[in-house]
């Protein structure tokens, strides 16, 4: 890639997991009953059609990874377990009298924290009692993420007999210098011991997450990573950039100096010949920073035209509406966004009062609603299209005009009602999708509250 490409479009800017992203939601016109009645309307529209989405946070670990910018509740003592369960079943008993008829789960996700931090049991009493509540859709997809360090095969067990099919573990990078750096040793028999549990139960669907521009790390660690993770070939990955954001996560991001953090080009290079790498191995890049086999169901949702992105990430399965459960989780109901308490004493005084626990969120305009679907569509698909009036909007000339330049560099093709991204402007997504956001343009932010896009 072009150096003078990567000076050029190197800048602050949203990951695009929401819009319109989280610094810009319009807190001060936002309400729990707002939250309520769009989420209402959501559901009565979808939960018989695509049924909806839970992302269950579970947010104990026993150690601080320092890469990490997940909210999370560090401690080694198990007992916080069972209050924290308890909680989230009340949170979802809530829920599931406000909703008319009974919720049809398409999609589960337990993210953390680490969600295996919890005992087997643990887990078993929290999804036995999400599902005594909800029918299951077809085509249903439950998912989790394990720490190799501490996912047992009764976990996995467990979980495989729940209806769990799909498991992503934390890899990073198996060089021992750079695991210090980011406590988060876990030596590859670890990982390989995991993986080929999952395999022997059978999980149709394991991810490794891959992180490139970690500090101390190289192109050596990078390929490295990458050939002993192709001996276990998961099926799908996540390869993404390290997020560099210690004037947000304060302690968590100085168990190193700034310096020992590969930039700019060096820190692309680490990208570009891993992507390499991964092509050669069988991967197919899908989405931004995202690689599956032929045979995984990501692969062939990003060819059919219908892969989604939301606050997990991305995801095989559409749903209108996501439901957030736990501590900081985030709801969608398309409508509108909501972020639960993250101070955990007041997210459990709210469910001891019965209050769903949602302190912020956005409703989103009729602008907002637009501008959302043109950078879905760019995230997912490398393209996006005005052709259908309702996708068109005021300022749509002063957007294309920002793009001109970028198709200039070779970037992406602008054409009458469309445009499309180019093999070469793939790695600029987040910079195209940054002409689409409105409010970016029109409120710049007076610090820097965004990771660097390359």
């Amino acid at each position: 890639m072009s150096c003078s490409l990567i000076q050029k479009y190197n800048v602050a800017g949203p990951r695009y997991t929401s819009y319109p992203t989280v610094p810009y939601w319009e807190e001060a016109s936002f309400s729990l009953q707002q939250w309520k009645q769009t989420l209402k309307r959501s559901f009565d529209e979808s939960n018989h059609v695509e049924g909806i989405s839970l992302y269950i946070h579970l947010p104990f670990c026993e150690s601080l990874c320092t890469f990490c910018g997940c909210h999370k509740k560090v401690t080694k003592r198990h007992d916080v377990e069972q209050p924290y369960i308890q909680a989230v079943l009340k949170e979802w008993d809530l829920y599931c009298q406000l909703l008319a008829d009974r919720p049809i789960i398409k999609e589960i996700h337990l993210g953390g924290g680490t969600p295996t931090f919890f005992s087997v049991e643990h887990l078993q009493q929290l999804i036995e009692g999400i599902l005594a509540k909800a029918n299951i859709a077809d085509g249903y997809e439950f998912s989790f993420e394990g720490h190799p360090n501490n996912t047992t095969r009764e976990h996995l067990h467990a979980l495989y007999e729940l209806g769990f099919r799909r498991v992503s573990y934390g890899v990073q990078d198996y060089n021992e210098t750079v695991q210090k750096a980011i406590h988060r040793v876990q030596p590859f028999e670890h990982v390989e011991r995991v993986t080929q549990w999952a395999r022997e139960i059978g999980y149709t669907s394991i991810s490794h997450d891959l992180v490139f521009g970690l500090p101390f790390q190289n192109l050596a660690d990078v390929l490295h990573t990458i050939d002993l993770t192709n001996t276990l070939m998961p099926d799908r990955l996540a390869f993404y950039s390290y997020a560099h954001v210690p004037w947000i996560k304060g302690n968590g991001q100085r168990g190193f100096k700034d310096h020992d953090v590969p930039k700019d080009g060096m820190k692309r290079t680490l990208y570009e010949e891993g992507k390499k790498q991964l092509l050669a191995h069988g991967y197919h890049e899908i989405g931004m920073d995202h690689f599956a086999l032929d045979r995984d169901e990501m692969y062939k949702a990003f060819h059919a035209g219908t892969l989604h992105r939301n606050f997990m990430g991305y995801t095989s399965s559409k749903t209108q509406v996501m439901i957030g459960l736990g501590l900081s989780s985030i709801s969608d109901s398309w409508y509108s966004f909501a972020q639960n308490e993250k101070n955990l004493d007041a997210y459990y005084n709210c469910l001891e009062n019965d209050e769903i626990p949602v302190v912020k969120g956005h409703v989103l305009s009729v602008e907002d609603l637009k501008i959302r679907q043109h950078i879905l569509n760019l995230m997912c698909t490398f393209q996006t299209s005005w052709s259908d009036q309702a996708m068109d909007f005021a300022e749509r000339g002063d957007v294309i005009q920002q793009l001109v330049e970028m198709q200039h560099d070779g970037l992406l093709n602008i054409e009458a009602d469309r445009i499309v991204i180019t093999e070469q402007g793939k790695p600029f997504v987040r910079n195209i999708c940054m002409a689409f956001d409105l409010h970016l343009k029109r409120r710049k932010p007076e610090t820097q509250i965004f990771s660097m896009t390359i």
